[in-house]
């Protein structure tokens, strides 16, 4: 166990030294490896998006247990917890219009815990909570996602409004960990829990990008024609891709603060 810890410690280190290009390079290798290895082992792809599920539900488990047990919401982003409130109401109205089916009930567990995290943050513990650390202008990313999806949506029979909401709701989940991200930009220094949830956060979409790819490749690309014509697709592959690159880079610093013994995180300038 030990010698492992080494070799992993000895990887990390020379992973530090190279430079960015061939820090980047190693990544796309990296996650090249990592799908074939789960096109492998894991036969039903659809399992990947449900142990997505399953670990966004742990990550919020470590959300709450941080909340109730150390009685701070220090280090969490109000406004990262209202864009995911808001892109899981908005998919939530297309799921009950458009296609009801268990992720709805998944979403709807989420979409109540979120209010709860909310409300914590904004009453409950609202003494901890660091607004001026907290300083990302939500419309940045709203009104971008709002105005991409009146343009390209999906081409299904369904109303053109209900189209739009479900675009919208796509876009925006993709970058709603944006404001988390620059709150832990600002403080350098991320507790535990913080780190853990945000981790899981980045694993879960790991694991949904990593369906969606492998159920185009299994279909041979006939996926993509069976999601709509036009660049609808193409933007729900990159909504995923995107997620999963926003928290690389995070994800690859909280491995190596595990794997250092470094109980809290601590960010070079520059990342995230």
């Amino acid at each position: 166990m030990r010698g492992g810890k080494k070799s992993i410690h000895a990887i990390i280190t020379w992973m530090r030294r190279q430079p960015p290009k061939a820090k980047a390079f190693i990544a796309v290798v990296s996650s090249m490896a990592a799908l074939v290895l789960l096109r492998i082992i894991v036969h039903d792809h659809d399992n990947l998006f449900v142990a997505a599920e399953a670990v966004h539900s742990i990550g919020i488990s470590v959300l709450i247990y941080k909340l109730i047990k150390e009685k701070t919401c220090a280090g969490l982003s109000l406004k990262s917890q209202e864009l995911t409130a808001l892109f899981l109401a908005v998919r939530l109205y297309c799921s009950f219009v458009m296609e009801y089916d268990i992720h709805t009930l998944l979403d709807l567990a989420t979409f109540a815990t979120t209010l709860w995290v909310i409300y914590m943050i904004r009453f409950k513990l609202r003494s901890s909570y660091m607004q001026e650390k907290d300083n990302f202008a939500i419309y940045y990313v709203a009104v971008p996602c709002a105005v991409l999806a009146l343009f390209i949506h999906p081409s299904t029979s369904h109303h053109l409004l209900n189209r739009i909401f479900w675009a919208f709701c796509v876009y925006l989940e993709a970058v709603s960990v944006l404001p988390q991200l620059r709150v832990m930009q600002n403080t350098k220094i991320v507790e535990p829990f913080t780190a853990h949830y945000v981790f899981a956060l980045g694993v879960a979409r790991f694991l949904s990008c990593a369906h969606w790819v492998l159920q185009v490749l299994d279909s041979r690309g006939h996926l993509l024609v069976a999601l709509g014509y036009g660049l609808w697709p193409s933007m729900v592959l990159i909504s995923e891709i995107v997620q999963t690159f926003i928290l690389a880079d995070f994800c690859y610093y909280y491995v190596q603060s595990v794997f250092g013994g470094q109980l809290v995180l601590r960010l070079p300038s520059g990342v995230v």
